[in-house]
């Protein structure tokens, strides 16, 4: 059985093998975690089957049967994880862990008129956002049961990738093969920031061996509401060209609210709503660090990045992890870059670099010390390494 590579900055080590979860029968596409009972993990694949295992027993736990074609995403229900979501073509179907032999679904949505890309829930466990390759995000009302809103007729192309913000309940974040970083009330249905990060960025130069692909947005991550109080809300960004994007959000909030309230009606005058940013406050803008760039120079990725997750081992969130088309994972130590006490070096910020023999599709981390990170390659077999 082949050894896998482990990098900690300058230092190479060669580390025992990973363990091997196998059950499926076709290409890996997804994992998830709990957090309510650490080390049960779930996995789908393009066999159209979901995969539970348990971290302390050997064999495989249980299969589930879904359908005949390939599984895109799954998701927990936050505050109960006996309910599952799954993805797959253009719909979304609801499962109770306790009913996995029957393979019945308890609800059925088909509100997409695309192939899925990613579905998620709000911590409140009251919205699912489904994301497709229309361009579309679906909103769907869980506790009705039925669609909520539509967001449309912003991205230009596949929509890869949602996010709901924890800390702006009514607010969702988007990522597209657009190159494109969306923001959106899906209260009003409307964007109210759009990023293009396919644009000349001012702070970055070009790095021999980095990635010249586009900028396409294929996988985002934000905090979840318990990390909160430990990071900045932020949302980090897995690109097509090798970049992991770390990006303050909050500092975008303020910049478009500003940019909003400050330009003029045509014809008419600004009106001022009497509030005057001091001088102090302005200061402490253009101190503050909103914007972390991982790349090749940092001893980031060679090539597109898939998949990017917080880790929620030890101090949660401390870390981010990536997996990338080069056949690694990048696990990076970022959380004092925001801080503007602290002196950072971008030799500093690799904790640690696990080579694989596959691209990776999908990444997660579960709340153990040990076994603690899951990985689904381009293989039927889904590897689980220890992070510390």
């Amino acid at each position: 059985m082949a050894e896998t590579s482990v990098k900690t900055n300058e230092m190479t080590t060669t580390g025992p093998p990973a363990r091997r979860l196998r059950g499926h029968k076709a290409i890996a596409t997804s994992c998830i975690a709990s957090r309510d009972r650490p080390g049960l993990i779930a996995s789908a694949a393009e066999d159209g089957c979901v995969c539970w295992f348990d971290m302390r027993c050997k064999d495989l736990l249980h299969t589930m049967d879904v359908a005949q074609n390939p599984i895109s995403s799954l998701c927990f229900k936050p505050g109960n994880e006996d309910i599952v979501y799954v993805s797959l073509e253009n719909e979304v179907k609801v499962f109770d862990v306790h009913m996995l032999t029957s393979w019945k679904p308890l609800e059925s949505y088909s509100y997409n008129k695309e192939e899925i890309n990613q579905i998620t829930c709000n911590s409140k466990s009251s919205f699912l956002a489904a994301a497709d390759d229309g361009g579309d995000i679906k909103i769907i009302d869980i506790r009705q049961k039925c669609l909520y809103k539509t967001l449309r007729a912003a991205h230009e192309s596949i929509c890869s990738s949602v996010q709901f913000l924890p800390w702006r309940p009514w607010e969702v974040i988007t990522g597209g093969l657009d190159s494109k970083l969306i923001m959106w009330d899906f209260s009003k249905g409307r964007p109210f920031k759009v990023m293009d990060l396919g644009k000349s960025e001012p702070d970055s130069s070009s790095n021999a061996g980095q990635c010249f692909n586009p900028a396409f947005v294929h996988a985002i991550a934000v905090p979840e509401a318990d990390m909160l109080d430990k990071t900045d809300k932020i949302c980090v960004v897995a690109r097509g060209d090798g970049v992991v994007d770390v990006i303050n959000i909050e500092s975008e909030f303020r910049a478009a609210k500003s940019k909003g309230s400050s330009n003029p009606k045509k014809g008419g005058q600004r009106k001022s709503n009497g509030s005057v940013p001091s001088p102090s406050s302005e200061k402490e803008d253009q101190n503050q660090r909103t914007r972390l760039r991982l790349d090749y120079s940092s001893g980031g990725h060679t090539a597109a990045v898939s998949c990017v997750a917080f880790s929620v081992f030890g101090e949660k969130g401390r870390y981010i992890i990536s997996g990338g088309n080069d056949k690694a994972v990048k696990v990076w130590n970022w959380s004092g870059f925001f801080k503007a006490d602290e002196t950072c070096n971008k030799d500093d910020f690799l904790h640690l670099n696990i080579s694989l023999g596959r691209k990776v599709n999908w990444l997660c981390t579960t709340p153990t010390d040990s076994e603690n990170l899951v990985v689904c390659d381009t293989s039927k077999v889904v590897k689980v390494y220890t992070v510390a």
